[in-house]
C-alpha cells in the first residue's frame, strides 16, 4: 500500500464563506465529546471572535508539528469523541497526528490563510527539538470537516497571507516540473485534473492577490479575499490530492527542507522559503524568462527574492552548501525535477539567482 500514490481530493467536507463559525454547534452535535488542539494565539483570537465557550477541554502543542507531540496529545486527550483543532499549519498538522494517534475524527478551524493544511490530509512533521524537517505524513483518513470563515480569517496578519500567496504558487511550478516532460499518453486522468487545478490556483493569485491584501488591510471581505483564501486552503489541496506524488512537492519544497536545516531562517515563514524555493528551481532549469515575470508580483506583494531576505544575506559558503546537500539528497524531492541532480548544481542555481536579481 502506497498512499503517496493515491487520489486524496482534500477534505472530506470544505465549508467557506462570511460568518459560518455561526454554525458550529450544529457541526458539532453529533460527536457529544471533543478535544481542542490548539496554540494560544489561536487560542485567544478564537475566543475573541467567537465569543462563547465550546465545553471542550483546550491542549496546547508544544510548536513543533512533531511526531512526538501528537503522541503526547494523544495520550492526554484519551477517549474523545472528535478532535477540534484550531490554529495555523503547524497546529492543524499536529491535530492531524493526534487524530490519526486516536482514529477519531477530525474537524478542522484555520486562524491564518497561510497554506493548504486545512484541507489536505498530509502533514509536514518536524523535529521536535531543533524543528528542522522531518517528513511528509499521508493520513489514513482526511479532515471530517473544514470551517473556513472569511470574517474571521480577516485577522490573519498580512505577512501570513503573502507566504500563503507564495506557498500556492508552488503547486503550478513543482507539479509542471515533475510533468512537463511526461508522454501525455502516460497521465492519468487524475494527474491531469492536478495539473489543471494548479493552473488555475496560479490564475488566481496573479489576478486577485494585490486586491486580496487590499481587503486584509481593510478588513473587509471581498470576492477577491474569499478566492484568495478558498486557493491556498481548499484549491491547493486539490492539486496534490488528485495527482498525488506528481503534484505534492518537488524542487521548491525541497529547497525549503533544505532551508530549515539553518537556525537563521526559521523566523522566516514556511510559505516565504518555498517562494524563494520556487526561483532557485526556476534558476536551476534555466528558466530565467519566467522568473522575469514573477518578479513582479514577487516585489508587488513582498515575497522574498534573495537570500537576504530569507536572513542568509551573511552566510557562509560552508551554510549554503549545507542546504544544498539536503536539497539534494536521494529521498528529497527535487530529484523529481531533475533524477540526476547534485548538491553542485542546487548551489549554481542558488548563486545564478542571486546574480540575476541583482541585476535585474
Amino acid at each position: 500500500m502506497n498512499l503517496f500514490e493515491e487520489v486524496r481530493p482534500g477534505t472530506n467536507r470544505y465549508l467557506s464563506g462570511a460568518g459560518i463559525l455561526k454554525d458550529l454547534p450544529e457541526y458539532l452535535a453529533e460527536f457529544g465529546t471533543g478535544a481542542i488542539i490548539t496554540g494560544e494565539k489561536s487560542w485567544e483570537a478564537f475566543k475573541h471572535y467567537y465569543g462563547s465557550d465550546l465545553g471542550y477541554p483546550v491542549y496546547p502543542y508544544d510548536g513543533s508539528a512533531s511526531d512526538e507531540d501528537g503522541q503526547r496529545l494523544a495520550q492526554e486527550i484519551g477517549d474523545t469523541g472528535v478532535i477540534l483543532g484550531i490554529g495555523g499549519g503547524r497546529v492543524l498538522d499536529t491535530a492531524k497526528l493526534a487524530a490519526q494517534n486516536l482514529n477519531r475524527p477530525l474537524i478542522l478551524i484555520p486562524t491564518l490563510v497561510s497554506n493548504c493544511a486545512p484541507a489536505a490530509p498530509i502533514a509536514a512533521v518536524y523535529e521536535q527539538q531543533d524543528h528542522a524537517f522531518k517528513k511528509i505524513e499521508v493520513f489514513l483518513q482526511s479532515p471530517y470537516i473544514t470551517l473556513a470563515d472569511w470574517d474571521f480569517l480577516l485577522a490573519t496578519p498580512r505577512e501570513y497571507l503573502i507566504a500563503g500567496i507564495g506557498d500556492t504558487l508552488a503547486k503550478w511550478y513543482e507539479i509542471n516540473g515533475i510533468t512537463q516532460q511526461m508522454p501525455k499518453e502516460e497521465m492519468t486522468a487524475s494527474v491531469m485534473l492536478g495539473i489543471a487545478s494548479a493552473k488555475e490556483c496560479l490564475k488566481i493569485l496573479n489576478a486577485d492577490s494585490q486586491e486580496a491584501l487590499k481587503s486584509l488591510e481593510a478588513k473587509r471581505v471581498t470576492p477577491a479575499f474569499g478566492r484568495v483564501s478558498d486557493t491556498i486552503m481548499a484549491l491547493a489541496a486539490t492539486v496534490g490530492g488528485f495527482a498525488h506524488k506528481y503534484g505534492r512537492v518537488s524542487g521548491a519544497h525541497a529547497v525549503h527542507n533544505g532551508l530549515s536545516l539553518l537556525s537563521e531562517t526559521h523566523s522566516v515563514l514556511h510559505g516565504d522559503k518555498v517562494a524563494y524555493g520556487i526561483l532557485v528551481q526556476l534558476s536551476y532549469n534555466h528558466e530565467f524568462e519566467e522568473i522575469s515575470r514573477l518578479m513582479d508580483l514577487y516585489q508587488g506583494i513582498g515575497l522574498p527574492t534573495r537570500l537576504k531576505e530569507i536572513n542568509l544575506g551573511d552566510a557562509a559558503l560552508k551554510d549554503l552548501s549545507l542546504v544544498a546537500a539536503f536539497t539534494a539528497k536521494e529521498e528529497e524531492s527535487f530529484n523529481l525535477i531533475d533524477p540526476r541532480v547534485t548538491a553542485e548544481k542546487i548551489l549554481d542555481a542558488m548563486q545564478r539567482l542571486e546574480i540575476f536579481v541583482a541585476s535585474a
